[in-house]
């Protein structure tokens, strides 16, 4: 089924948001038992072998298909030139940092992989998820770039520097100056890849550092999938 959005709500845009809260673990076990336990399944979702944090925070949200509808409007927006911008009351701070997409699955995190360095997260989204820029700053590369496929580099000043890889479309020229929160690409599964997501990374003095670690103390936690108000005093 193609993905048909709907925009965001005023309402729904994030004012330092956390989703609406689980209901309890034993009544979450208890819906999980008696759902699969007759069918004998031992493990369900693509990429269980990474333990997704929010699945525990956020179960019983209900702005999951609100959110992931307005992405996905946004994005077939940004393809027609007629918007780009994701901003949310967040992102009007100088200071803020935001989510790159929304109702995403963390599949690969930093460190070895392989036998190899794995300079940075993959977020696994549907193809054709709009990506957002997470901070202010200039596109200093927007073109295709060996395994990271259609590639994206924002400088944010600061000695910062965000990358996000294996996009289907590029939507900015290099030397565009963005705000958190603009559409930068759509996503997809360019370059050494094996599905659609995003492949995020953050340097600092031009030197890969975990992206988890380091983007929790600005204000966004990659886990949980939650946007914070930063007030600039952690560099």
């Amino acid at each position: 089924m193609q993905y048909r959005p709907t925009l965001l709500r005023e309402g729904d845009r994030y004012r330092g948001r956390r989703r609406a809260p689980a209901p309890p673990r034993s009544r979450y076990l208890a819906v999980v038992t008696t759902a699969f336990v007759g069918a004998g399944v031992v493990a369900f979702g693509a990429g269980a072998g990474i333990h997704d944090a929010k699945t525990d925070a956020l179960v019983g949200d209900t702005a999951t298909s609100e959110l992931s509808s307005a992405r996905l409007e946004a994005a077939d927006r940004a393809g027609r030139g007629e918007d780009r911008s994701l901003s949310t009351s967040i992102a009007q701070s100088p200071n803020a940092w935001v989510l790159p997409a929304h109702d995403y699955r963390l599949t690969s995190l930093f460190g070895q992989r392989w036998g190899k360095a794995h300079k940075g997260v993959d977020i696994a989204v549907p193809e054709g998820t709009p990506v957002a820029a997470m901070h202010e700053g200039v596109v200093v590369l927007s073109r295709y770039n060996g395994g990271y496929g259609y590639e994206v580099v924002i400088d944010h000043g600061n000695n910062l520097k965000t990358v996000y890889g294996h996009n289907s479309r590029l939507l900015l020229k290099e030397g565009t100056r963005v705000k958190a929160g603009d559409i930068i690409a759509i996503s997809g599964s360019t370059g050494h890849s094996t599905g659609p997501h995003i492949h995020l990374e953050i340097h600092v003095n031009d030197i890969a550092v975990n992206p988890i670690a380091w983007f929790k103390t600005h204000g966004v936690d990659l886990e949980l999938e939650i946007e914070q108000a930063y007030d600039g005093s952690v560099s």
